[in-house]
């Protein structure tokens, strides 16, 4: 059915609800879509069944008619001014066809040239109008041929049933499609719970982490130790085997603070803590035990060991990059298990870091007793 050069518009004043009818429209997503097998089989029986050169599955478009599927029908869209579907279709009833037995006998047709695709007038029109389930006319399915005839019965019932068929198709379609986006939906959901859920978890391992850790040093703090204290399994575990304390005191840190101001100080703190994370291993546990305070439990560890421990420790700090020069005094005492408490051991450790300091700091001293 090709464009004719001169055309004569027939009247197609759009009805009131033609915005929702668009709209219905646009919910299939037909309108220039690919060709798809499913409705190119259909326009074929069609033309078969009705013994017709031409057929096509015509969709109302805004201003033109598109051809979602045609055989023997050149254009792949026409004027809407110019098409027969848009003109007979206001006028239909769902389940009766739209039927022009000859196109050159009647008055609103004939002046439009319209031709099939091998350029014979079209003489003879018969459409299946195509709805939505909430009565939106959305074009037909049509049949086309050069010479004036009528359709028998079985080929009018035959073309309706294709039409009722192509609607089905059309309704799974837009089924599909409202599958695929609450299915969409359904996964963008899920994966903005899913990232909420580690945006959460990862907050919580930062509260837990400021709450434990020195916001300085990155060491554990007190609150930290009193929760080991607290811990049954913890206290437990240093029973059964030896271990040993660490408690190491920056030197005259007061001094350091006084001279080279608090940041300088933070960062000699911050130079005894890497040197204490630096020489332990994983399973020790190193704490910020007061302001210029540190300290370590080293579990399964004797005292020889846990003093070449810290002294790695005093001399890493001795060697620090600062612009000043900084030592730390440590104390060690070892814990047998089944034998000392760990506040007995902590305060063996206690008065070696005071003996450590006394004999002139910079130095380590591990608990004879």
């Amino acid at each position: 059915m090709s464009r004719p050069r001169h055309l004569q518009a027939v009247p197609d004043p759009p009805p009131a609800d033609e915005a929702a009818r668009l709209q219905a429209l646009g919910a299939y997503a037909l309108l220039d879509s690919a060709a798809e097998s499913a409705y190119d089989d259909i326009v074929r029986l069609a033309a078969t069944l009705c013994d017709a050169p031409g057929a096509a599955i015509a969709l109302l478009d805004r201003e033109r008619v598109w051809f979602k599927a045609r055989v023997g029908v050149a254009p792949s869209e026409l004027p809407r001014s110019h098409s027969i579907c848009a003109e007979l279709i206001w006028h239909s009833q769902p389940g009766r066809l739209l039927v022009i037995d000859d196109v050159a006998a009647d008055p609103r047709f004939a002046a439009l040239g319209l031709s099939l695709e091998d350029g014979r007038a079209l003489r003879f029109y018969a459409g299946a109008p195509l709805w939505t389930p909430d009565g939106h006319p959305l074009g037909t399915i049509c049949v086309l041929d050069a010479a004036p005839r009528q359709l028998r019965a079985a080929q009018a019932e035959g073309l309706a049933a294709l039409g009722r068929q192509i609607q089905h198709l059309f309704e799974l379609r837009r089924y599909a499609m409202e599958q695929r986006r609450l299915l969409s939906e359904r996964e963008a959901f899920a994966l903005q719970l899913e990232r909420a859920q580690a945006d959460l978890q990862m907050r919580n391992e930062q509260l837990l982490h400021s709450a434990s850790h020195d916001a300085l040093t990155g060491l554990l703090n007190r609150s930290a130790l009193a929760q080991l204290q607290g811990n049954p399994e913890t206290v437990h575990q240093l029973g059964r085997v030896a271990y040993t304390l660490m408690l190491i005191d920056v030197d005259h840190f007061k001094q350091v603070n006084d001279r080279h101001g608090h940041l300088l100080g933070d960062r000699a703190l911050r130079a005894v803590a890497d040197a204490v994370a630096g020489s332990i291993r994983e399973g020790d546990v190193a704490i910020r035990y007061g302001g210029e305070e540190f300290l370590v439990v080293l579990p399964g560890t004797r005292l020889a060991t846990a003093a070449e421990v810290g002294e790695r420790i005093r001399r890493r700090v001795a060697r620090s990059s600062l612009p000043f020069a900084l030592t730390v005094s440590i104390g060690v005492a070892a814990g047998e298990p089944g034998r000392d408490a760990p506040d007995q051991v902590f305060d063996r450790a206690d008065q070696a870091l005071y003996r450590a300091k006394a004999g002139g700091r910079d130095r380590l001293v591990a608990d004879d007793g």
